[in-house]
């Protein structure tokens, strides 16, 4: 797996969320960053009172970032919205199963949105803007008890939810619940791999059959297919790691951490806002690693280690969700 080193690091597209922040406040934005150079522009900042004020963290921010020929589509909880590459606004697309959206994935045409308030994921065709399917998985009220406990001991599980496809065009669908916390989505071939904090596993959804292709850490976000085995934010443990199918560790990476005297809002309890949180991550066509993490830093690694670090802010709220390569 290990690669030479590229002359020129990417650029990517970063979308932040600004964690236990107040009405009136901005709550995060999207940036073009030069991980080459350390440039950064913020090309949107989300500071739109209307967001919703309910819960921590649901509704605030932009979340996950999708790109599509000449657009640009951003998560925000219950719509995506679609921008040019200019950034302006043309649209946003919605459905009455789209809630608490997170990360999002093109494939073939088609874009995967995570609706973690309905334990789905949505399938939308880019050419006929028309949503095609919806894949919920949930766990039954004992596997939610029994998944918990594993959890709180970091014990593989065992478990896995139920597969359930929906039009979600129609009535009937499934209702509002969070069993799983569903928030990565990627698609590989003919393969739908999905995960999420609650799981314990990537998932792999071929056709309408729902099988485990990989352990993870229960916590992780961002994991998908790589190499061998799964990449992921091992967000527990404040590292990215490359792991097996078995979840044992082939390599692992430390996110970057900064002095506290540094940092402002340093003083917030952890259950609303810490740094080292890694959230975010994307793979170039060269094989490099880009991974988020708060306060708003971005870190470019090869297998052998880190190559760049940006920062883009040193409020400790604010927290790296997407992350795609920007095309040159």
């Amino acid at each position: 797996m290990r690669r030479a080193t590229p002359e020129k690091l990417p650029t990517v597209i970063a979308s932040s969320v600004v964690r236990s922040s107040y009405q009136g406040e901005s709550h995060g934005g999207v940036y073009i960053v030069d991980l080459q150079t350390g440039d950064a522009e913020q090309v949107i900042d989300w500071n739109d009172k209307s967001i919703s004020w309910e819960g921590r963290g649901l509704d605030r921010g932009l979340r996950g970032i999708a790109l599509h020929q000449d657009l640009v589509y951003l998560a925000s909880s219950d719509e995506v919205l679609v921008y040019t590459k200019d950034f302006e606004r043309i649209c946003s697309i919605r459905n009455k199963y789209l809630a608490h959206c997170h990360e999002t994935h093109v494939s073939n045409s088609k874009l995967y949105l995570t609706s973690t308030g309905f334990d789905s994921v949505l399938e939308y065709d880019l050419a006929s803007n028309t949503f095609t399917r919806g894949y919920c998985l949930r766990f039954g009220k004992l596997a939610q008890l029994h998944n918990r406990l594993r959890s709180r001991r970091n014990e593989p599980p065992r478990r896995l939810p139920h597969l359930y496809i929906f039009d979600p065009t129609l009535d009937g669908g499934p209702a509002p619940s969070d069993t799983c916390h569903l928030n990565s989505v990627f698609r590989r071939g003919e393969v739908l791999f999905v995960s999420g904090t609650g799981l314990g596993h990537v998932l792999a959804v071929d056709g309408s059959g729902l099988s485990s292709y990989a352990h993870v850490p229960y916590g992780s976000h961002n994991a998908r297919p790589f190499g061998e085995g799964v990449l992921l934010n091992d967000t527990t443990r404040d590292s990215v790691s490359y792991l097996n199918l078995y979840g044992e560790r082939i390599q692992s990476f430390p996110v970057k951490r900064y002095d506290e005297d540094a940092l402002s809002n340093a003083f917030l309890p952890e259950d609303h806002a810490r740094q080292s949180f890694a959230r975010g991550l994307c793979v170039t066509d060269d094989g490099l690693i880009v991974g988020g993490s708060s306060p708003a830093t971005i870190s470019v690694y090869s297998l052998d280690g880190v190559l760049q670090t940006v920062n883009l802010s040193i409020d400790v709220r604010n927290a790296i969700h997407g992350l795609e390569v920007w095309p040159q």
